[in-house]
């Protein structure tokens, strides 16, 4: 498992703040066998053998930067082997990862909260993995109470995060989202997303808010805060409270069962995806992964094209490739070429021919 920053398996101490470090780099070799799912967001090629299971082999890096920020509050975790990592008792013996990001504002001590409580609320629930989107849901909640009770005795943490997880169990994807940060899923060379991004301006959120109570000013959730879901955020005014609020914590689930046309799956914080629309960064990354078949190298790649393209947050990325062997060149079948001519072309080439009659 690697975390960023290193907490070596203890609960994160809220009272430093890594500000030493600009970049993190992390590895993880490690092939994990997978089988089974039930869910698609996407129907598949005809002809495809349902019986035929697709056995991901797991291979994840990640990246972040500081970015143009004076401090750092995007966090992200990559745990490869769930079991040992979170000592889950009751999975079964194929794979199952946990991948997260989480986007801190107003300090970081929500964020360094969620990445080391959310997991384990996770593992530790009796019905996981068998009801997996059940238990996500109920683990994003969790770590929002109990951030509350630890704000409430220690006023010092007061802050905020957005937060995405992604679950890797057999061939099944779950992803669990509140906020901004993003999962997008290389298909074949095609931009899938797996999750949606809670801004307080699209309609569905506005609808929600705004039935709490809430309200929405110049895209900003009651004038405060520009995300409509997000962990901790207790001591604003007016967002949250024993009986819910505008600012919720729950997440929205998507799943889909892995087959062999799925490559990799990209999450990153908003400060990748202020800079890259999904389509954009699976065609970024395919490229960068034909060229070094490194999912650590392609988190840097897709950091650093951020930066160049003047992105202004915190920047953090993983990615998690499926295969062994970098994508594959895809060649479309060429269609019939279309030629025309232009108006003035037609007019020049009449005057070349009465020019001959002359």
């Amino acid at each position: 498992m690697m975390v960023n920053p290193g907490t070596d398996d203890k609960p994160p101490n809220p009272f430093v703040r890594d500000a030493s470090c600009k970049k993190s780099l992390v590895r993880h070799p490690l092939p994990v066998k997978t089988n089974a799912s039930e869910n698609s967001v996407e129907p598949r090629a005809c002809g495809e053998n349902p019986d035929l299971e697709f056995l991901p082999i797991l291979r994840s890096g990640a990246w972040a930067d500081i970015g143009f920020r004076s401090s750092m509050e995007d966090v992200y975790v990559c745990a490869d082997n769930i079991m040992h990592d979170y000592g889950v008792k009751n999975c079964d013996s194929g794979p199952s990862a946990f991948y997260g990001v989480f986007d801190g504002h107003g300090g970081k001590h929500a964020a360094d909260f969620a990445c080391h409580h959310l997991p384990r609320f996770i593992a530790e629930d009796k019905d996981f993995p068998a009801e997996v989107e059940r238990v996500l849901a109920s683990a994003f909640l969790q770590t929002d109470n109990a951030f509350a009770k630890a704000c409430s005795l220690d006023a010092g943490l007061d802050s905020g995060t957005t937060a995405l997880a992604a679950l890797v169990l057999g061939s099944s994807l779950v992803v669990a989202n509140a906020g901004d940060c993003r999962a997008v899923l290389c298909r074949r060379g095609k931009a899938i997303e797996m999750s949606r991004d809670h801004k307080p301006i699209c309609s569905k959120e506005r609808m929600r808010i705004e039935a709490s109570g809430g309200y929405v000013y110049d895209g900003y959730l009651n004038g405060q805060i520009n995300v409509a879901r997000a962990l901790g955020d207790w001591h604003m005014d007016g967002l949250k409270g024993s009986n819910g609020g505008p600012l919720s914590s729950e997440p929205e689930v998507m799943s889909t069962k892995l087959t062999k046309e799925d490559e990799f799956l990209i999450i990153g914080c908003d400060g990748i995806w202020d800079v890259f629309m999904s389509q954009n960064a699976v065609d970024f990354a395919r490229r960068k992964l034909q060229e070094h078949n490194d999912p650590v190298m392609c988190s840097k790649d897709l950091v650093d094209e951020a930066l160049k393209r003047k992105s202004g947050d915190n920047l953090a990325a993983v990615v998690v490739c499926f295969q062994p062997q970098p994508p594959p060149n895809l060649n479309p079948p060429r269609g019939r070429v279309q030629r025309s001519i232009s108006a003035e072309g037609l007019k020049e080439l009449q005057s070349f021919l009465d020019s001959l009659e002359n």
